[in-house]
């Protein structure tokens, strides 16, 4: 029998940490993720998530590349229990309903990922939330501190000639990792933008918000890069990170652009997959940003966030491909509907080709310093 699909649900809360949701099983009530069988007509992450819905009421953005697999045993009445293999999809949950199929026979609660990994019984399950972790949260400063500086200087041209007086070694690292969160925001509203959760204008202004916010930020780099005297890297490796990773937002401001300007309202299933891993690749770099501060120590951990950003590029192009041979041939009557889409895929397909270069620019980092 081929392998189960399981999902792994998490959110950030309001305080700012990733939350997993778990649910108990039916049979023993210890606590487990959302999981099954494939399904006959459902690509196995369509799968994992219609069992997210069935047992757990939740509907979000899943990444078509698996975190990984565990393996547990399955009880079975009046016969001996089996081994079976779970493929594990992670999965940004953007609603809880208040009923489901499932409602009445289990219990859903969120656990921080420490609890949730302790909570859980299988050996490898707990090492895959393990490993789920979250970024350092930013402070209030961190995340208005740059972009009121910028406003500043601005409206008070010698408050930048006083600044440059004084001895500093720049905010790099505050600037990285306040831009990698607008790389999670922007995602998290393409994704919401192509699975129509919500206005669509809604959507976009919120990704025209982070693209703005990405520019004052990257403003920000560079002119540190230019009065600093001492920099944690060479400048050149700075301009070229702070450079890739705003060209991911352009990108995603560049696909909402697209799509309002042609009153794109339907969406194909390659393009949602799409920003699935657009989603999990901006979680991946906001993680990375703070392990920045020590490349030696870090290493490692940037090595495996590095290598799954460019995996799931792959399965990218690979899903791209698929999408443009499927539009060709569902368009052949409707020209201009194909010329329309292709050219939101070609964005899409961008925005992830800009987050492989920015683990490439990673891991010429832990190259040079680890």
């Amino acid at each position: 029998m081929s392998e189960q699909i399981g999902l792994l649900p998490y959110r950030t809360a309001a305080a700012g940490q990733v939350e997993v949701l778990l649910i108990t099983s039916r049979d023993t009530g210890r606590w487990v993720v959302p999981k099954g069988n494939p399904m006959p007509g459902f690509a196995p992450h369509e799968a994992a998530a219609e069992e997210g819905w069935e047992e757990a009421g939740i509907r979000g953005i899943v990444c078509p590349t698996p975190l990984g697999r565990f393996r547990y045993w399955k009880r079975r009445r009046l016969r001996a229990p089996r081994h079976r293999t779970v493929a594990l999809y992670s999965f940004l949950v953007t609603e809880q309903a208040a009923e489901w199929p499932e409602r009445h026979q289990r219990v859903t609660q969120w656990f921080d990922l420490a609890n949730a990994a302790l909570a859980v019984a299988e050996p490898e399950l707990r090492s895959l939330i393990a490993g789920f972790r979250e970024p350092p949260r930013l402070t209030l400063s961190d995340r208005v501190l740059p972009r009121l500086q910028t406003k500043l200087r601005r409206r008070v041209p010698m408050l930048g000639w006083f600044q440059a007086l004084l001895p500093k070694t720049g905010r790099f690292f505050e600037l990285f990792e306040a831009h990698a969160a607008t790389l999670t925001a922007g995602a998290d509203s393409l994704a919401r933008l192509l699975t129509a959760d919500g206005e669509a204008d809604r959507h976009i202004a919120a990704i025209i918000e982070q693209e703005h916010r990405a520019d004052d930020i990257t403003r920000d780099v560079l002119m540190d890069v230019r009065r600093i005297f001492v920099t944690p890297f060479d400048r050149s490796a700075i301009t070229d990170l702070i450079g890739v990773m705003d060209d991911a937002i352009d990108q995603m401001h560049q696909t909402a652009n697209t799509i309002r300007l042609y009153e794109v309202t339907a969406f194909e299933p390659q393009m949602r997959d799409m920003t699935g891993i657009i989603v999990e690749a901006a979680r991946l770099i906001a993680e990375a940003m703070p392990l920045l501060r020590s490349v030696n120590g870090n290493a490692h951990r940037l090595h495996e966030l590095t290598a799954r950003i460019i995996t799931i590029e792959g399965d990218a192009d690979a899903i791209h491909a698929d999408g443009l041979r499927a539009l060709f041939q569902a368009k052949a009557n409707a020209p201009m509907d194909f010329i329309i889409q292709r050219e939101i895929y070609g964005h899409l397909e961008r925005v992830v080709d800009r987050f492989e270069d920015v683990a490439d620019e990673i891991q010429g980092l832990v190259i040079d310093h680890a």
